[in-house]
């Protein structure tokens, strides 16, 4: 399994400000889906940025997102190892196949593919 990039997700109900304040280090708006945005550097894309209210379809906003080149195999990996997944594997609306898993500090980690 191959790790394409780690975004952190930023709790935040001030989106706008925060869309404002990342673009003064030369980050621009990628995705917006109204709960998430993703704002991105255009010299290197895969450098970003999530910004959240909260997780339309999962129980608890996670703390990062690493994006996997194979999801499921992440998954049966973290399954086997005994690690507190916190979301089931499944395919979102959106076009990425996902799961939550609790990292040894307590943190909550989006590892995710895209469909």
């Amino acid at each position: 399994m191959t790790v394409r990039r780690v975004v952190p997700n930023i709790r935040s109900e001030a989106g706008r400000e925060s869309r404002e304040f990342y673009g003064l280090l030369g980050f621009e708006e990628v995705m917006n889906h109204g709960w998430i945005m993703t704002l991105a550097s255009p010299s290197s894309p895969a450098a970003q940025i999530s910004v959240m209210t909260d997780d339309r379809t999962a129980p608890i906003a996670p703390d990062m997102s690493v994006e996997v080149d194979d999801v499921d195999a992440a998954y049966a990996v973290m399954v086997k190892s005994g690690a507190e997944i916190i979301h089931p594997l499944q395919d979102e609306e959106w076009g990425v196949r996902r799961f939550f898993v609790r990292d040894p500090s307590g943190r909550v980690v989006n590892v995710l593919g895209h469909l």
